[in-house]
Formats: structure tokens, sequence, C-alpha cells
């Protein structure tokens, strides 16, 4: 069984995602992600995408490769400034939003572990947006 099934397949991935960027929308560990969403393609782009590439991610179908011809996640971020900070707020989001859509047990934490090393695999040394501005901003 993949992580995309123990997860409860595709609809269930999508209401996880759902609820994971209505995090990033409210909460207060958002507010930079926010801000990074919308300095790319914005947050829908994102909701949708983040099934994309999760369904492949977890074991399912690779809806992201189809579309974009690769899985390479540090690719995908390479443009943008991501700080230590901003992947423990990603990372916080996410648990939230598995704790709300109701995922827990040992499936789970192995998926925790593992969205902790690829969100600081992302960590880069991208300049701030602000750098680019004269306005530089502390990491």
């Amino acid at each position: 069984m993949s992580a995309f099934d123990d997860i409860g397949g595709l609809e269930r991935l999508t209401a996880l995602v759902a609820e994971f960027y209505d995090m990033i929308e409210t909460l207060p560990e958002g507010a930079n992600l926010r801000r990074l969403h919308a300095r790319g393609q914005g947050i829908a782009h994102a909701r949708v995408e983040q099934v994309n590439f999760l369904s492949g991610f977890l074991g399912g179908r690779h809806y992201y490769r189809e579309k974009h011809g690769h899985m390479d996640v540090k690719l995908m971020h390479a443009h943008v400034p991501i700080r230590v900070q901003d992947a423990e707020d990603w990372l916080t989001c996410m648990d939230q939003a598995l704790e709300n859509e109701g995922q827990s047990g040992p499936h789970i934490e192995k998926l925790r572990a593992v969205l902790r090393r690829v969100a600081l695999i992302l960590v880069n040394d991208v300049p701030s947006w602000e750098d680019d501005l004269g306005k530089s901003k502390p990491s």
C-alpha cells in the first residue's frame, strides 16, 4: 500500500491540500508563505499543483510529471528565497492541516518526517526579493 492509499486517495489528498492552503491563508505562520506565493503564480495555482505533485510523490498518479515533465522539487523552487523559518512555517501549516483532516498514525508520522527532510532541502541562499529593491530583510 502506498502513502497515497494510506492518506485515502485523491479525494482525501485534495481535501488535505485545500486545508493546508487554508492554513497558509489564515495562520500567522503563513504570512511569509503568502508573500512568496504572491510573487509567483499565486496560491490558487499552488493549490492545484500541490495536489498534482503530492499525488505522484506519495505513490499515486504522477499528474505533475505528466504536465511538467519532471518531479524535481528543488528545480520548482530554485528561484524562490526559502529560509529555515519558511520551511518551519510550511511544516507548521501542514501539521495543522494533517491534524484538521484527521490524518494520524504511523504512516502520517513517516510522512511528516519525509516532508521535513524535503522542506529543509529547499532552504537556499537565493537573495531575498527585498534585496533586489535595496531593502534587505534579515534571514
